[in-house]
């Protein structure tokens, strides 16, 4: 496998992290008193300790040119103080915040067996492999979307950015356009931190690495539609 061919199998991963449920969260037909469910799944597996995730990679990394860019991610999700102003975990709590939710059940998440199976693979992804696994299924996988190609190639179609008018949280439960201020951070931040994903990835991991790090994408892209298999049903919905 040489770089290009390297490059077009991540792509291939991430072209495929749809699920089929999440049209329901995204078109109001997930009762809202089951909405909490969602929300606290994502803040417990990975939301609130994504900057622990990160941050394990960056010290288990030798490149410093890597390092760079690891921490800069780190210091952004744990301060906000390059762009956010706040923590990014402490901002993702403004939605069930301006929800109405009880953020008590925020402090005490019980993970569903399909989420803590995933934050498993998370904690092994960080811990137990070589870096180059874990940076790929942190900053490629857990923080891309399937629209990758448009951060590569400026002819393909890029992630679509609705006015924050149309947010599924604000059009379909009620949520204050004002509590979007992690959806607001993240479009400051994501076309920085796509960018020195792809880097990190493409420019330095050996080829001796590729096809383990394909392969962990690959494994994470399973582990995430299991989990998500989970909250749907946690959620109610079906196919």
């Amino acid at each position: 496998m040489d770089r290009l061919e390297f490059r077009e199998a991540l792509l291939g991963v991430m072209e495929r992290k749809h699920h089929w449920a999440w049209p329901a969260f995204t078109t109001g037909k997930v009762a809202k008193e089951r909405l909490h469910l969602h929300l606290e799944q994502e803040y417990g597996t990975y939301v609130r300790d994504f900057p622990v995730l990160v941050g394990r990679v960056y010290t288990r990394c030798p490149v410093p040119e890597v390092r760079r860019e690891l921490i800069e991610n780190v210091y952004e999700e744990e301060t906000g103080r390059l762009h956010a102003g706040r923590p990014h975990p402490e901002l993702f709590l403004e939605y069930p915040r301006g929800l109405g939710m009880d953020l008590g059940r925020f402090e005490r998440v019980e993970l569903l067996p399909e989420a803590a199976a995933y934050r498993g693979f998370l904690d092994r992804s960080t811990l137990e492999v070589p870096w180059e696994q874990g940076a790929a299924v942190m900053t490629l996988f857990v923080e891309g979307t399937p629209f990758e190609r448009g951060e590569l190639d400026p002819t393909a179609p890029r992630r679509p950015v609705p006015p924050l008018e149309e947010h599924p949280l604000v059009r379909h439960y009620g949520l204050p356009i004002e509590r979007l201020a992690l959806t607001r951070a993240h479009r400051g931040v994501e076309g920085e931190h796509r960018a020195s994903a792809w880097r990190v990835v493409l420019d330095h991991t050996p080829p001796s690495q590729y096809q383990a790090v394909v392969d962990a994408l690959n494994d994470a892209l399973a582990a995430w539609s299991r989990y998500r298999d989970g909250v749907a049903a946690a959620c109610g919905v079906t196919r």
